[in-house]
Formats: C-alpha cells, structure tokens, sequence
C-alpha cells in the first residue's frame, strides 16, 4: 500500500480537512460529466477516478506512477473504469478521445506543462472541456513562509499567469477560486427531505484565493453556478476545539519539555561554575607552567647554540670525512679498474694458454701417432737389416770358404805350374 508523502494524497491517511479539499473538486467536476467519456489526468490512487465513474459513461485514469496505478487498480474496480500508466506529456490514446478532462494539482508539478496543456486539448472532442485547478502562488507562498517552498513544486502560478497560459491552447476559461469558508449549517435529526443554500453576494478577490480552478473549452460555454461542499461529519467549531486539545496538549508537553530542559539547564549552570572555577584553577597552574617553560626556553635556546656550534664542527669533520671518501672511493674505483683490466688480461692469456695447450695436445696426438709408423717402420727395418746380416754372414762365410778354396788352389802345384807356362786360370 502506498505512503502518504506529504504530495500525493492517499484516502484515510491524511488530514480530513485536506481529504476534503481535494475530494471536493471530484465532486465539482463530476456535475458536467454525466454519460460523458472522461480522463483523469494524474489521477494519483484513483479515489477521484471513481469518484467521476459514477456519473460518467467511461472513465480512465492516468498516473506515471506505477506504484499509484497498481493501488488504484486494486482498490477501485469498476466495469466503466480504467487506470494507465502514462508520461501526461505523451498521452497514448487517439485524437478526440475523451469529452471531459480533470487535471488537479499537477500542472504545478511539471517544468513542460504547455506539454500538458497541448496533449490534453488534443484528445479532447471539439465540443470538450478541461477542468484544470492549481494552488495560487501568493497565497500558497504566504501559507509555507516558515515550512519553505514545497519540494514537490516546479512552477507555481498567480491568477493571470494561469489566465494566459490556459488562453495559449483554449478560446475559453471559466475561472473559479476554490477556499475553506466558515458556515452556521442547520441539519434536521430527522431525514432531510431537501437542502436550501444561501451564498452572501460577493465578488471574489482571485489574488487571495487559496486555489485556482478553470473550466476551459475550445468553443462557448454556458452557465458558472458556484458549487458548496458541506461534508456530513462537518463541525466547525467542535474540529476547532479538537484542533485545540491537540495544540494544548502538544503545549503541555512542549512546557514539560521546556521545564526538563529549565532543570537541564540549571544542571548545566552549575556544571559550568564548577567547570569554570576548576578553569581558574588551571589557569593558575597554567601560568607557573608558562613561567617554567620560559625557563626551559631559556635553556633550550643555551643548547641550541651550543649544539649549533658543535653542529658546524660536526659539519668540518663530515665534509673532511666525505672529501676522504671521495678519494678512497676514486682510489678503489681505480684498483677496481686495474683488477678488471688484469683479470681481461689474465683471462686472454689463460685462453691463450688453454689453446696451445690444446695444439700441444693435438701434436703429441700427431707425435703419438708418428712414432707408433716410426716403431713400425724400426721394427720393418730391423728384420730387414738381421736379414741382410744373416745374409752377409753367409755371403761372409761363403767367400771364406771361397777364399780358402781359392787358397788350395793357388797353393796347388799344377797351378803354380800353369803360371810358370802361362796357362790355366787367372786367379785374382
């Protein structure tokens, strides 16, 4: 169920006499909508919407609340009554659509009303009428002086600029102003057969009025009766002296509260002479400590001089320090330059090494490999050369014996004999 927010008026959670107001207006406009096809524009939870359907031939309801919509469709369900949820600057119906249009106390809540306006001249008959009704801005301003401008409000209207806006989109307006009025009524106890009315002659003043409400048509209308509505339950002077009660009694409580809060504040007037004088106090105690800490200055200035000046001799021995630095820092950054440049160099050479070693290691290789065919060939000279020894042994042993024989011969007679002659071999 929707909350009343202090805009949209919800039926049994308002105030009666603004219930009142607003209902009014329903029934104001409910005498011109007999058998008539009619819209409710912002028709909020629908309690007017029914209200109209039961003079009118066909009523829709149209909100752009969704909320508001779904209530009111819950709440009133009748067979010539409907509710859409619709922007009242886009109306989704047809040209010429409805006879009658009610707009209450929503012109004022749109920054596009001529939107408003133009959307509801055109699905109006040529014949229809809007009856449209807004708070009158001076009045309304006077009434919120302490609450502030309502929040819910975009444009609020006097009476003339609501006169030339109607007039920009309808030919013709019947202005009536709408405001609580006391009355002495006389009811009988008994049923009433009739009511008879008496309205002192009186021209309205539209700029005092509490509302604005127009009749407004696109061709001439006829007749302005002025329109009283007197709720049965309707009292004055006793709602006055319930009004009362209820602002004595808020009074009562008001002034207890007030009394508590005398009570509070004579609690608090003596908790501020105690504080006070425990302030004094302290105040005392706070200028012997200013005295002391202007002697705890005195000494702390001593020692910042004093620290100043062991501050530069500290800054001489850090700068000769850094400058010593600096030079054990170039120094080491030179042996570290030296060493790097005898490590390259000890690596080159290292490498070097490591390659002639590996040559070394492929001639020994090579060495290895000359002297195994050296051996070989040693070995096949060797035999040979015992060969040829054995042979020149026996070549030896054979001429010896050759030279023996030779020496048997030369030794023998006959050839001593055929040297003498000249004859036989000749032995050399």
């Amino acid at each position: 169920m929707a909350e009343f927010t202090g805009e949209r008026v919800i039926p049994g959670k308002v105030d009666i006499d603004l219930w009142n107001e607003h209902l009014s207006r329903y029934l104001f406009a409910a005498r011109l909508c007999r058998f008539k096809r009619v819209i409710d524009l912002g028709c909020g939870t629908g309690y007017g919407s029914a209200e109209l359907a039961r003079q009118a031939e066909l009523v829709t309801g149209v909100d752009i609340s969704q909320e508001a919509i779904a209530e009111a469709r819950e709440r009133y369900t009748l067979p010539n009554l409907s509710f859409e949820v619709s922007s009242l600057e886009n109306l989704p119906f047809p040209d010429a659509s409805f006879q009658l249009g009610v707009c209450f106390e929503v012109i004022e809540h749109l920054e596009n009303y001529r939107a408003l306006l133009s959307e509801a001249r055109r699905v109006l008959s040529p014949n229809g009428q809007l009856i449209i009704s807004t708070p009158n801005l001076d009045f309304y301003a006077e009434s919120r002086k302490h609450e502030g401008p309502n929040p819910f409000h975009v444009h609020e209207f006097r009476y003339h600029e609501f006169q030339e806006i109607l007039s920009e989109f309808f030919a013709h307006q019947t202005f009536f102003v709408q405001n609580h009025s006391s009355g002495i009524v006389f009811l009988p106890v008994t049923a009433a057969a009739g009511a008879e009315l008496r309205l002192e002659p009186e021209t309205p003043r539209p700029e005092q009025a509490h509302f604005f409400l127009a009749v407004c048509a696109a061709k001439p209308m006829l007749g302005a009766p002025s329109f009283v509505y007197m709720p049965s339950a309707a009292n004055v002077l006793r709602e006055r002296e319930h009004h009362i009660a209820r602002l004595e009694s808020e009074l009562n409580t008001k002034n207890n509260w007030l009394n508590e809060a005398r009570s509070e504040h004579k609690t608090l007037v003596d908790q501020f002479r105690h504080l006070q004088q425990e302030l004094e106090t302290r105040n005392q105690w706070a200028l012997e400590q200013n005295a002391r800490v202007a002697e705890a200055q005195s000494a702390v200035s001593r020692l910042e001089q004093e620290l100043a000046s062991q501050h530069d001799e500290a800054n001489q021995v850090v700068t000769a320090y850094e400058d010593r630095l600096k030079t054990v820092e170039a120094e080491a950054t030179e042996q570290s330059r030296w060493h790097q440049k005898n490590e390259e160099a000890l690596e080159q050479q290292m490498q070097q090494l490591s390659s002639h070693i590996q040559k070394l290691d492929t001639e020994i290789q090579r060495a290895d490999g000359q002297l195994s065919e050296y051996q070989k060939k040693l070995d096949e000279t060797e035999a040979v050369v015992i060969e040829r020894t054995e042979w020149a042994l026996r070549e030896q042993q054979a001429r010896e014996a050759a030279e023996a024989k030779l020496s048997a011969v030369e030794a023998s007679r006959w050839i001593r004999m055929g040297k003498a002659f000249g004859l036989g071999p000749k032995l050399s």
